[in-house]
């Protein structure tokens, strides 16, 4: 047995369970509840996109853990590029009322997502460095929509209020 073997079975473990918090993540999000009489299974992110303003954005923030396990696995930029494309699609098609969540539950983003990290994460040539900055940039864009949904939100019901009291 090398030296390098026994180092790297923790290190195994390590991403397995890491590989294993995603796929939970995912099907919460994505696939917890199967709808009965049909094969189609809905999560977390079409619930709280029900939430106006506010809820598919705190879907998305939920989901970019799973592009921060993916930078902990160190996988390519090119993956973490194609995660936040899913992120975003999903978000911006999901901000349409109903039509968004029923997207929602058929393109799936979380599930794609921990597939392209698992796929990515198994593979030998992934890279050395961990790419922090990219991830915070995701998910530091993410609160800054949040707010800004929030904020429209508030100016639409001040306008509603407005026309409602005259």
């Amino acid at each position: 047995m090398s030296p390098d073997s026994g180092s790297r079975v923790p290190h195994d473990n390590a991403r397995e369970h890491l590989l294993a918090i995603a796929d939970v993540l995912a099907k919460a999000l994505d696939t917890t509840v199967k709808i009965p009489g049909t094969s189609i299974s809905i999560g977390l992110d079409p619930l709280l996109g029900l939430i106006p303003g506010i809820g598919d954005a705190l879907a998305n923030l939920i989901g970019t853990i799973i592009l921060g396990l993916a930078t902990r696995l160190r996988v390519p930029r090119i993956v973490l590029a194609r995660m936040s494309l899913n992120l975003l699609i999903n978000g911006v098609v999901g901000a349409i009322p109903i039509v968004g969540d029923l997207f929602s539950v058929w393109f799936q983003s979380n599930m794609r997502n921990a597939s392209l990290l698992r796929e990515a994460a198994m593979k030998p040539d992934r890279e050395t460095r961990p790419d922090w900055f990219y991830v915070g940039g995701i998910v530091g864009s993410t609160v800054v929509l949040m707010l800004l949904a929030i904020a429209f939100v508030v100016w639409v019901v001040a306008q509603l209020w407005t026309m409602i009291a005259l």
